[in-house]
Formats: C-alpha cells, sequence, structure tokens
C-alpha cells in the first residue's frame, strides 16, 4: 500500500526514531528534515503529500515554515505541539495549518488527523458539492442539512457554520476561521457568539447536546466536526 509521500520535520531524534517506522508500516514513504530551512528546500525541489511539522524548530519559528508552505502550496500540515502552546496552536491553525496533535501522543491518533487532513484537502480542492458521514450529511449548493436522512432547519448563520466546520470536516477550525465564514472577514465579533452558534446548532443536530458527538470542543481553540473514522 502506498499513502503517498510524508515529510516529517522534527530536531528530536526520538520522535523521528519512533515515528519513521510507524509511519512507514502505514504505507507512507517518509523523508525527514530536522530544522526548517531543510524542509522549505525539500518541499520546493520535491513535493510532498503531506507534512508533519514541528514548531519548536532549531533554526526558525515553526509558524513562519507554514506561512512560507502556504505562499504556494496547498499541501496538508499536520503540526505536533506540546499542550502548554495553546496561543501557538491557534496561531499555527490561523496561518494555515490543517491540524495539530499534542505531544505526547499516540500514532493512531496522528494517523487518523493525516487521513482527515489529506480528505480535507481533496475535499476543497475538488469543490465536492456535498458531506457526508454516517450522521451529517450537508448539501452545500441547496444549502440544506441532514442528520440520519432528516432534514434539519437552520438559521443563515447556523448554515454558515456547519458548513464551514463540514469543508474542513475532520480538522479543527480555530474562533477566527468560523467568526469569517460566519460573519464575515472584517467582523469584529467575540469567540463567545461562536460559542452560542455552537450550542444552538448542537440543539439541531446533536442526540445528547451536552455529549456532543458530531460538534466537538477544541478548548481554547475551536471546533472540530467528527468524521467517521473518529465516531467509531
Amino acid at each position: 500500500m502506498n499513502a503517498g509521500q510524508l515529510l516529517l520535520v522534527d530536531d528530536e531524534p526520538q520522535i523521528l526514531r519512533a515515528l519513521r517506522p510507524a509511519l512507514s508500516a502505514a504505507g507512507y514513504e517518509v523523508r525527514t528534515a530536522e530544522n526548517g530551512e531543510a524542509a522549505l528546500a525539500h518541499l520546493a525541489g520535491e513535493p510532498c503529500d503531506v507534512v508533519i511539522l514541528d514548531l519548536g524548530l532549531p533554526d526558525m519559528d515553526g509558524k513562519d515554515v507554514i506561512a512560507h508552505i502556504r505562499e504556494w502550496s496547498e499541501v496538508p500540515i499536520v503540526v505536533l505541539s506540546a499542550r502548554d502552546l495553546e496561543l501557538e496552536k491557534i496561531a499555527a491553525l490561523d496561518l494555515g495549518a490543517d491540524d495539530f496533535v499534542n505531544k505526547p501522543f499516540g500514532v493512531g491518533e496522528l494517523l487518523a488527523r493525516i487521513r482527515a487532513a489529506v480528505r480535507g484537502r481533496d475535499r476543497r480542492l475538488s469543490g465536492q458539492a456535498r458531506f457526508r458521514s454516517a450522521e451529517l450529511e450537508v448539501n452545500f449548493a441547496a444549502r440544506r442539512a441532514f442528520v440520519q436522512g432528516e432534514e434539519i432547519r437552520l438559521t443563515p448563520r447556523e448554515y454558515d457554520l456547519v458548513r464551514a466546520l463540514a469543508r474542513h470536516a475532520g480538522r479543527v477550525v480555530t474562533h477566527k476561521q468560523l467568526i469569517a465564514a460566519v460573519w464575515g472577514p472584517q467582523a469584529s465579533v467575540d469567540a463567545q457568539f461562536v460559542r452560542v452558534l455552537v450550542a444552538q446548532l448542537r440543539q439541531k443536530l446533536e442526540e445528547n447536546p451536552s455529549a456532543p458527538r458530531i460538534v466537538l470542543t477544541e478548548p481554547g481553540v475551536g471546533y472540530r466536526l467528527t468524521t467517521d473514522d473518529e465516531m467509531g
């Protein structure tokens, strides 16, 4: 099985030793870079299918690497991050990273996040007309949403919210990104408005809104629409 070429950017030998064989076993052709300059040089000369990027690199800020990549490439980027760097994670996502995985992490979780990021990239580039999972369907052309086949009546802002989440299903979408999608890129809206709108949406989508399965919270960062892989 060939899952494509993956670039692993990390300067920690133990991370490289642990991840390289696991990613290879999952079908990826793994290349490594130990700093940002090497990563950018590799991508310039040999495009790959997904990038796994540690933010704490020895030569440059990982966020600068993301910004440089996004000037010319839509390659999926999954960030490896320490749990105490919440603002760093938000900044990385706002710059164009597709997702993040907290250190320490399980290989199974990382592989699921990689698959979701690749599918999300493919969905965006293909202009797919709808999103489907086991529980939720969003028809982008008709602006309609269904839960287990039953149409759910949404307000315009509730639809814009679920559409933004569905376009990036499986990956976290930040408060800033959701504000831009629902209220407009120039809107001055507090994140509390997003939380209220998410609560309204959950009342319509979730069987048990107090224990959501479809729209999950990434505390302090944003929200994630679950995929079938995550729903189990």
